[in-house]
C-alpha cells in the first residue's frame, strides 16, 4: 500500500448478484456505490451512483452479464468512467464480505489460495452464500491479481461466545465432525453498532454492555459485554433466532420430522418451507413492515398476528439476553426495520419498564440518519436507534489490515 493508497472497494457478491461500494478512508466518504443483479439472466441490471462532486447522477444499464467475471469488469468500467477505476493507484485494497468464517476466522484476513481453501471447506454449513463470496473474490484477484484482497467474515464478531452458549445439547463426536455449533451472523454489524452505542453513551466499548437488534428482512440479536459477543440468536445458519421477513427463526426441531412423516416433504421442501415461505411472509402474506403496519392500521387481523409474534419473540430475547449480560446499559436498534419501524421499537419494550426499559414518544417519533437515544432522561436502561454500516465496517477493518500487513512487510 503506497502513501497515498487511501481507498477501498467494498464488495458484497451473492449468488446472481453484486453489491459495491468505494470509500475514501481519510474521511470515510463514499466514492461511489453500485449494484448488479440478475447476474445469468437475460434482464440483468447494473445501477451505478458516483458520488463525488460534479458527478453525473445515477446511471443504469439493462442487458444479460453472463456471470460475476462480466459483472466485476462492468462494476470496473463504470468506476473507470468516473476516474475511480480499479486500476487507480490510489486503491487500498478489496474488502470482502464472506458469510461464514466457521472457527478458524475471527480476525479480517488477508486473502491467500490457504484461505480460499478454507472458505470453501466451510461451504457445507453456508451452501447458500460461501459460493457466491468464493466467486466474487477468484474474480477480483483475477482483475487485480497484485492488489491485497482481504476476506471480512459475518461470523468472526461471534467467536468469542464461550462454549456454553456456542454448543448445541447435541452428541458432542457428532457435533465435532461435522461442524454443527451455533456461529450467529450479522457480526460486522453487531460490531459496528455495539462500538457505535458506546460512543453514545460517551464511553468505551469495554465498559458498556449493550443488546443489540438488527432488524431487517434478516433479523438477529446480540449479546454483548465490553466489547465482546457472549451470545447472539442466529446459530449454524441464519435460520435460527428472531421471526425474520421469510424465514421462521426458532422452531421445534420435531416440525420437520412431522412434515416429512405427515406431508410427505422432502429436505429441500421443508428447507424451502423455513427458509423462504415462513416468517412474517408465512403468517400474513406480506414481508415488509411498512405494508404490515399498514394492514394492522386498518384491521386487518392476521397483519395484526403476524405483528404480535414478531414481536412477542423480540421480548423474549430482549429478556433473555438481559439475564445472560447481568447489567444493560443500552439496548440499540439497527438495520432497515430497527432504524425505521418506530411501531416497533414501541412494541418491543412496552410492559418492560420494570426492567428499565421505555421508549419516550416524542423521540421514538424522530427520524433521523444519526445514532439518538429514544428513551427518556433518567432512563436505567438506554434505549437507541443506531443505524448501521457494515460497508464502512468492512472498508475499516481492511484499511487497519492491510497498513498493518504493509508495515510488517516493511
Amino acid at each position: 500500500m503506497t502513501a497515498h493508497a487511501t481507498r477501498v472497494l467494498v464488495l458484497n457478491s451473492g449468488s446472481s448478484s453484486v453489491k459495491y461500494q468505494l470509500l475514501e478512508m481519510k474521511d470515510h466518504s463514499r466514492l461511489a456505490v453500485g449494484l448488479v443483479e440478475r447476474i445469468g439472466e437475460r434482464d440483468s441490471r447494473l445501477v451505478h451512483t458516483p458520488l463525488t462532486a460534479g458527478d453525473g447522477g445515477k446511471r443504469e444499464r439493462t442487458g444479460k452479464i453472463a456471470d460475476h467475471t462480466e459483472a466485476l469488469r462492468a462494476v470496473a468500467d463504470e468506476l473507470a468512467r468516473d476516474g475511480l477505476g480499479l486500476d487507480s493507484p490510489e486503491l487500498a485494497a478489496i474488502g470482502h464480505r464472506v458469510v461464514h468464517g466457521g472457527l478458524k476466522f475471527s480476525e479480517p484476513t488477508v486473502i491467500d489460495d490457504g484461505v480460499l481453501a478454507e472458505i470453501e471447506r466451510l461451504v457445507p454449513v453456508a451452501p447458500l452464500h460461501n459460493p457466491a463470496n468464493l466467486t466474487g473474490i477468484r474474480t477480483a484477484r483475477e482483475l487485480r491479481p497484485d492488489l491485497p484482497q482481504v476476506a471480512v467474515f459475518d461470523t468472526a464478531f461471534h467467536t468469542t461466545m464461550p462454549e456454553y452458549a456456542a454448543r448445541y445439547a447435541i452428541d458432542t463426536e457428532t457435533a465435532d465432525a461435522h461442524r454443527i455449533r451455533r456461529y450467529g451472523f450479522h457480526g460486522t454489524s453487531h460490531a459496528y453498532v455495539s462500538r457505535k452505542t458506546a460512543a453514545l453513551l460517551g464511553k468505551d466499548p469495554s465498559e458498556v454492555n449493550v443488546i443489540v437488534l438488527h432488524l431487517g428482512n434478516g433479523a438477529s440479536a446480540a449479546a454483548v459485554a465490553g466489547g465482546r459477543c457472549v451470545d447472539t440468536s442466529m446459530g449454524l445458519t441464519p435460520l435460527e433466532g428472531l421471526v425474520m421477513g421469510t424465514r421462521s427463526g426458532d422452531i421445534d426441531p420435531a416440525v420437520t420430522f412431522h412434515l416429512t412423516r405427515v406431508a410427505g416433504m422432502s429436505v429441500d421442501e421443508i428447507d424451502e418451507l423455513l427458509n423462504k415461505k415462513s416468517g412474517l411472509a408465512g403468517l400474513c402474506g406480506d414481508n415488509d413492515m411498512r405494508e404490515i403496519r399498514r394492514r394492522v392500521d386498518e384491521g386487518d387481523e392476521r397483519a395484526r398476528l403476524a405483528f404480535d409474534i414478531y414481536i412477542h419473540r423480540l421480548k423474549k430475547y430482549i429478556g433473555a439476553y438481559s439475564a445472560v449480560l447481568g447489567r444493560v446499559d443500552a439496548v440499540a436498534f439497527t438495520a432497515g426495520v430497527g432504524e425505521n419501524a418506530a411501531a416497533v421499537r414501541e412494541a418491543a419494550v412496552a410492559g418492560l419498564g420494570p426492567m428499565g426499559l421505555a421508549v419516550d414518544a416524542d423521540r421514538n417519533a424522530v427520524r433521523s440518519d444519526e445514532p439518538r437515544i429514544i428513551s427518556p432522561d433518567g432512563a436505567r436502561t438506554v434505549v437507541a436507534v443506531v443505524p448501521t454500516d457494515e460497508e464502512l465496517e468492512i472498508a475499516q477493518q481492511t484499511f487497519a489490515l492491510v497498513g498493518e500487513v504493509r508495515t510488517v512487510d516493511a
